[in-house]
């Protein structure tokens, strides 16, 4: 079962640097690890809609309404890192987004959002196996003290992101497009 640790434990591994197993261990490496990889996890979540960090809520509106141009305000959820869809699925809501609230004119809020998902054992393997890529390119130079591993391993971790990110897409079925007259000029 992953865990930050493992994950992190894993990268330090693949430089060639001890592992270890817990972050209050008192080395270097290890506090480095423990410091960056909330800020890794967020950026790599935020990077795709993963299915394992999507989640869908019913906003309420706030008590206060904007000054001007809409209707009402919606705070976002604690956990938010990217919005995904924001009103139903073929009936999006115009919005806009300010600070921690979604601005749109709606008595409720339909919202599908990238959630910051702490839980590595719910994950992917290709998302683990990425963000121990990522951890492991993001600590590169402090281990190695190499500017040109650090910039090779940056360029395999966008290789690596892209295949994990066409990997996890295909789990849904192919998205159709409706009919219109755009669609039918393209097959007649």
């Amino acid at each position: 079962m992953a865990t930050a640790v493992s994950i992190c434990s894993n990268a330090l591994l693949s430089l060639g640097a001890k592992p270890f197993s817990d972050f209050s261990e008192n080395r270097d490496h290890v506090t480095l690890c423990s410091n960056l990889f909330p800020t890794v996890r967020d950026s790599i979540l935020r990077a795709h809609p993963w299915k394992c960090a999507t989640k869908r809520v019913l906003l309420s509106p706030l008590v206060d309404a904007p000054a001007f141009d809409f209707t009402a305000q919606f705070a976002l959820p604690g956990d938010w890192l990217r919005t995904v869809q924001v009103g139903l699925k073929g009936n999006s809501i115009p919005f806009r987004s300010e600070g921690r609230v979604l601005l749109a004119d709606a008595a409720a809020l339909p919202l599908v959002y990238i959630f910051r998902n702490d839980q590595p054992a719910t994950w992917s393997t290709n998302l683990i196996e990425l963000m121990e890529f990522a951890m492991a390119a993001r600590v590169c130079y402090a281990v190695m003290t190499s500017t040109t591993l650090r910039d090779s391993m940056n360029a395999e971790l966008q290789q690596k992101l892209k295949i994990a990110k066409a990997v996890d897409g295909q789990d849904d079925p192919p998205e159709e497009f409706e009919e219109g007259s755009f669609v039918e000029s393209r097959f007649s």
